[in-house]
C-alpha cells in the first residue's frame, strides 16, 4: 500500500537532454562533453529536478584525466581512481572488470530533485533512464554518491552526513554500481542488474501514477 504520493502524476514526468557544442575544435572539447538533463513535468512544463552527466572520450583530444581535472574536483577524484595517470585510459583493474562494449566513460555527476518529489524512488528511476540514453559507446558508467543539494537536508555533524551519503550509495549499488575505492563506483553498461532494476523502477512509477490518479479522482 502506498501511504504518500508525489505532488504530481509521475507518469507526466519527462527528460530533456541537451549538449551545447561550442564548435571550438579544441582538444579539450573533443575529450569532454557535458550533458544536462532537465526533469520536467508535462503540466506547464515546470522543472522538478536536474541531472548532469559527462561523456569522456579516452581516445581523442587531450589526456582524459587532465581534462577531467580541469573541469572539476569531483571529476578529478573519479579520474584518479578509474584512469591511469600516465596513459589517460582505464586502469588494468577497471579494464579487467568490464566487458569491451565501447571506449568512452560516462560520469553521472549530479542528480537532484525538488524536495517535494523526493522519497519515492523517482531520482533513481529517472537517472537510469538518462543513463540508458547516454551510455551507447561507453565501456563504463561512474559516479561518486554524495549529497548535491543540502539546503533541506539539515545535516548536523559527520555521523548524519555519513548516514545520508551511505543511503544514497546503497541506492546506486541497488542499480548495479559497485564500489572500487574512495567513494568511486562503476557500472557496466551491459549489467543485467541495471536492466532488471530499470524494469522494476518503471513498474514502481506506474504504480505511483495509478495511485495518484485514484487519489485525484477521489478528491
Amino acid at each position: 500500500m502506498i501511504e504518500r504520493l508525489p505532488p504530481g502524476n509521475p507518469a507526466e514526468l519527462y527528460l530533456r537532454i541537451s549538449h551545447t557544442d561550442s564548435l571550438s575544435g579544441t582538444p579539450h572539447a573533443d575529450t569532454l562533453e557535458r550533458w544536462d538533463v532537465a526533469v520536467l513535468h508535462a503540466q506547464d512544463d515546470f522543472a522538478v529536478g536536474s541531472m548532469v552527466f559527462y561523456r569522456v572520450h579516452l581516445d581523442r583530444g587531450v589526456h582524459a584525466a587532465h581534462a577531467m581535472e580541469d573541469e572539476s574536483e569531483d571529476l578529478a577524484e573519479i579520474a584518479s581512481v578509474i584512469l591511469d595517470a600516465e596513459t589517460g585510459y582505464f586502469t588494468d583493474e577497471v579494464s579487467e572488470a568490464l566487458e569491451y562494449v565501447g571506449s568512452a566513460l560516462l560520469v553521472m555527476d549530479r542528480v537532484t530533485l525538488d524536495e517535494a518529489w523526493r522519497g519515492y524512488g523517482l531520482g533513481a528511476a529517472l537517472a537510469v533512464e538518462a543513463i540508458h540514453r547516454l551510455m551507447p559507446g561507453c565501456r563504463a558508467v561512474a559516479c561518486s554518491p554524495g549529497v548535491s543539494d543540502i539546503s533541506s537536508q539539515q545535516l548536523r555533524g559527520q555521523a548524519e552526513w555519513d548516514r545520508v551519503t551511505g543511503r544514497i550509495a546503497r541506492g546506486w549499488e541497488g542499480m548495479g554500481f559497485r564500489l572500487l575505492r574512495d567513494n568511486t563506483f562503476i557500472l557496466s553498461p551491459v549489467s543485467l542488474v541495471l536492466e532488471e532494476q530499470r524494469d522494476a523502477l518503471r513498474a514502481r512509477m506506474a504504480e505511483l501514477a495509478l495511485a495518484w490518479k485514484a487519489e485525484s479522482a477521489g478528491g
